[in-house]
């Protein structure tokens, strides 16, 4: 959608633009944000690609993602909370590409099969199935753009005697909500975002106990009663999971928070990206171009603090590679740039110094384009703010309000405390009328 999006406002700006088509493999697009009940397959038999659950609502401030060219205060004419649920995020982010007239260069329900590259032609054949017509196509392109971001193949690790256990046992990428789990013992493999989350909204929605497995630390934030951590997990016999420090517990369900590969199976070893979830991915240049074939770009590929912001941010820079805009370095300069921004990536220490490292590496990528800059800075603040915020209080954090670093806008407080909100509709969430009984 970024880049649909970039190459859009080129044209409205007068530029000659290439022919663009987008395969998508699901009825409508939003990526992650594209809500599903499914798990394993979708209709049409294809893996599912969302990791959404129903009850999701931002774990970061709206303000730190906010688009640059296209805000909440122009979708919404109104302030809204700094941390909206996953309905009113996606009505966000569907308005900005409504809004830019690109849906009819998307070919919905079509899934790409292969994409080869030929190197005397330097084209690219990519195949893709039709799956509403069940029509194979060919195809023939110049350049091709893999947006299909990192968090859909989950990472699933062997656990000594879990074949043992004898409750239900999924990944988070197969999460859709915790309600199921109300009056359960929960086991979270995992110590990062999505177990905190999953955590969490388990807790909120009735959990009897929550208990997350740590690999390299605990989280530490001051969990409430009924949520704890270990780490990591020795063996399972039956219900009961073992951990390293010797302790044990017995548990109902688990779930594995346990990440998400860089997996593409529609592309060839020579063009595959192959990373750990990191800032700065090996063989990007400038962390979207392929350095063996400048062709060929991924959006998206790192771990991320900043989220839509930093996806535009690539997707301009990209447009204008792709344009022409930008020059392209030879093979030794690309080469060089990325040992330097690799160097500078292994200094990171801490969260401060990787929130920094990416604020760094949006601002060289707009530096180049027409995308409007914006105060990185403050958006640093403001996540350094946001995780302070969580070590005082993990139940809390979602009250907090921010100002926009776009508009100067003042967040409202929303009408009831995220631990006691069980609508998270989007109606429910820009209900008016609550929101005045509850300022009054």
């Amino acid at each position: 959608m970024a880049a649909l999006r970039a190459f859009k406002s080129a044209e409205n700006s007068g530029a000659e633009i290439p022919d663009v088509v987008c395969f998508e493999k699901q009825d409508d697009w939003g990526g992650q944000w594209n809500f599903t009940w499914r798990t394993g397959t979708d209709g049409y038999g294809e893996p599912v690609h969302s990791s959404m659950y129903r009850n999701l609502w931002s774990n970061g401030p709206k303000e730190a993602l906010e688009f640059a060219e296209y805000t909440f205060d122009e979708h919404f004419n109104r302030p809204i909370s700094s941390y909206p649920p996953r309905e009113v995020l996606w009505d966000y982010i569907n308005g900005r590409a409504q809004q830019s007239e690109v849906k009819d260069l998307v070919r919905f329900a079509h899934v790409v099969r292969r994409v080869e590259f030929d190197d005397q032609r330097r084209k690219f054949t990519v195949t893709v199935d039709d799956l509403r017509n069940h029509v194979t196509e060919v195809r023939v392109f110049d350049q091709v753009i893999v947006s299909t971001g990192h968090f859909s193949f989950p990472n699933v690790p062997d656990i000594t005697g879990i074949e043992s256990f004898p409750g239900e046992v999924i990944h988070a990428h197969e999460f859709r909500g915790a309600e199921r789990f109300a009056g359960q013992r929960l086991l979270l493999v995992g110590g990062s975002y999505s177990a905190e989350d999953i955590g969490i909204q388990s807790h909120k929605m009735g959990a009897r106990h929550v208990t997350m497995s740590y690999r390299s630390g605990p989280q530490g934030f001051a969990w409430p009663d009924g949520v704890d951590e270990k780490p990591q997990i020795e063996r399972i016999d039956g219900s009961v999971a073992t951990f390293v420090d010797g302790s044990s517990g017995e548990f109902d369900a688990v779930v594995l928070c346990t990440g998400y590969l860089h997996h593409y199976p529609f592309l060839p070893d020579s063009l595959h990206l192959r990373s750990p979830n990191n800032l700065y991915p090996n063989d990007l240049y400038r962390g979207v171009t392929w350095n063996a074939n400048p062709q060929l770009h991924y959006l998206g590929a790192q771990d991320q603090w900043f989220t839509f912001n930093m996806f535009d941010a690539q997707a301009w820079f990209v447009r204008d590679l792709i344009l022409g805009r930008v020059e392209l370095p030879d093979a030794d300069a690309r080469a060089s740039h990325m040992r330097q921004w690799s160097d500078r990536y292994q200094a990171v220490a801490d969260d401060a110094a990787a929130v920094r490292f990416q604020a760094d590496y949006i601002r060289d990528l707009i530096e180049q384009t027409d995308y409007p800059m914006f105060d990185l800075d403050e958006v640093v603040r403001i996540f350094l703010e946001w995780k302070a915020d969580k070590k005082q209080n993990i139940l809390t954090y979602r009250d907090q309000a921010y100002r926009s670093v776009m508009t100067g806008t003042m967040a409202v407080v929303h009408h009831t405390r995220w631990i006691d909100e069980l609508d998270d509709s989007r109606e429910r969430y820009l209900d008016a009328q609550t929101t005045a009984d509850s300022v009054s």
